[in-house]
């Protein structure tokens, strides 16, 4: 793990998640200030949202649909390992 703090952006409703990735490093911040994220991690009740991806970012987005805060962390890993 890098010692740079990443940013990622996670919606409402997932306050495990939030907790988690926030005691794991990293700058957890809201949907609506997602600017410079690395990604963004969604609950999947929405899936309009993936489908709606804006071509001016290469920011990847996590649906968190079944998924426990760590295994979140882990996908959250990968992609950013990804970049």
């Amino acid at each position: 793990m890098g010692n740079q703090r990443q940013r990622v952006a996670v919606e409402e409703g997932l306050s495990n998640v939030r907790e988690y990735l926030t005691n794991q490093g990293y700058e957890v911040v809201s949907m609506s200030d997602e600017g410079g994220c690395s990604c963004s991690v969604i609950t999947g009740e929405d899936k309009n949202v993936m489908g709606m991806q804006d071509t001016s970012t290469d920011m990847s987005v996590i649906n968190a649909d079944g998924m426990t805060p760590e295994e979140v962390y882990q996908a959250v890993q990968a992609r950013i390992d990804l970049r």
